[in-house]
């Protein structure tokens, strides 16, 4: 099995989304120092039964850059787990291109805390997320 740097480079390529990613339709853009940017295209497959994008394609988005920006600081053989992840619907959004931008704000030796912020494609901010991430693996 490919180590996760290297998941990391192949997504950025192309190449073997994660299986959620494809499913969604999550786009890796930009990965490094401690910084990601994925973006989806919505329609009206990701609608909820009000007609706007479901609550849960924003809070996978977000998830999905938060933790590929703490991905690209971590050393070889540790790994990661979401211990929580909140969200902040600031408007509804129907169809469009949506772009996560994430930040990691702090590192530990344990845990990391995340910034996202979701934007449309004409930069409308949409949705605010934040996240806990626990750090496991040899070093930790």
């Amino acid at each position: 099995m490919p180590d996760l740097a290297q998941r990391l480079s192949d997504w950025l390529a192309g190449v073997s989304p994660p299986p959620i990613a494809d499913f969604i339709g999550l786009r890796l853009v930009s990965a490094g120092s401690g910084s990601s940017v994925v973006e989806v295209n919505v329609d009206r497959r990701h609608h909820n039964p009000i007609g706007t994008v479901h609550g849960g394609i924003f809070a996978d988005l977000a998830d999905a850059a938060m933790g590929t920006a703490l991905a690209t600081l971590l050393a070889e053989g540790e790994t990661f787990t979401t211990t929580d992840l909140a969200i902040h619907f600031l408007a509804p959004v129907r169809e469009g291109q949506l772009r996560a931008r994430a930040d990691v704000i702090r590192r530990g030796r344990r845990a990391a805390y995340v910034e996202c912020d979701v934007e449309t494609e004409e930069g409308s901010l949409v949705a605010r997320a934040h996240s806990t991430l626990l750090l496991t693996g040899p070093e930790v």
